[in-house]
């Protein structure tokens, strides 16, 4: 494999990914819509919706993968859904289209999806074979599939990741969860039953590389570790990390009062959960390296 395509890949997660594929001699383009200069691989500007020059990129590429779509880290106004939603929609799209144009496309599409699909789904043990939800992010979900598996692309190799919450040391969801723990206001949020199915950032990228890899792993998969835990236990390993005592919790309607206020961020996220399970990654031979989150937590934050 030769030049592998990132699109939307300029976020930390597409940057571990590249740093992988770096080591592994492939050549890595990131499909950015503020492309930089000074970036560390090679960055061709789209602007996730129309054709253009960053076409003739899928020419000869041996794999495309799109982490694309607007951050769900914000208050979800109806403005902001609207976001979230169109720029995933419209990017796979037009990712589609380009694929179709160029002679020589990409044999193996990795497209990230995210265990959302499942809805608030309580302490319902979620598969990849459980049903959608029905909530904002299931919906958001459920349309990005969809764009992806109606588009016309013969002879592609498909790749679904349902990512669980990828916790990385300076990245994502945990920094602000740590702030919280290490000001002694690290305590559940509602009645802490809601699950995190949470990930491993290293796990991640080795799944990706193992997709883009074996000719056997197709369809859809959730990329979770495979011990999903309560939001209550969650912050009680975070706070075990971290060296700080018991916090009381806070009260939903005090999350959804204070969520964005706070946090610039939606109660639902902190309020709903996915008890989601890696039995299709597992199934093919997959192994965690950090399947357990206490060992997860200290191996990313020991030195912070």
């Amino acid at each position: 494999m030769a030049k592998i395509i990132l699109a939307g890949g300029s976020g930390f997660l597409g940057q571990a990914l590249a740093r992988r594929l770096a080591k592994e001699s492939r050549d890595v383009v990131v499909l950015s819509r503020r492309p930089r200069a000074d970036a560390a691989f090679r960055e061709v500007a789209w602007d996730g919706v129309n054709g253009g020059a960053w076409t003739a990129e899928l020419e000869g590429a041996a794999a495309l993968v799109n982490f694309t779509g607007r951050s769900i880290n914000c208050v979800h106004t109806p403005e902001n859904r609207r976001a979230i939603l169109g720029s995933r929609v419209h990017a796979v799209r037009a990712l589609a289209q380009a694929w179709a144009q160029v002679a020589n496309p990409p044999a193996v599409w990795l497209q990230c999806s995210a265990t959302g699909y499942y809805g608030d789904a309580g302490d319902q043990p979620c598969d990849e074979s459980a049903p959608a939800g029905a909530d904002f992010l299931s919906e958001v979900c459920q349309r990005w599939e969809e764009a992806f598996a109606t588009a016309k692309l013969p002879g592609l190799r498909r790749v679904v990741l349902r990512l669980g919450v990828v916790l990385d040391a300076e990245h994502g969801a945990l920094p602000p969860l740590a702030r919280l723990v290490r000001r002694y206001a690290g305590g559940a949020a509602g009645n802490g039953r809601q699950f995190m199915s949470w990930v491993h950032r290293d796990d991640v990228t080795t799944a990706m590389l193992a997709a883009l890899t074996r000719g056997d792993l197709t369809g859809t998969y959730n990329l979770c570790a495979p011990a999903p835990v309560p939001n209550a236990e969650f912050m009680g390993a975070l706070r075990g990390v971290l060296g700080r005592p018991w916090s009381p919790p806070a009260p939903a309607f005090a999350v959804r009062l204070m969520a964005g206020p706070l946090l610039g961020v939606d109660p639902a996220l902190a309020l709903h959960g996915q008890r989601a399970l890696p039995r299709r990654l597992q199934a093919a031979g997959f192994a965690f390296a950090h399947p357990e989150l206490g060992e997860a937590l200290r191996d990313l934050l020991s030195a912070k």
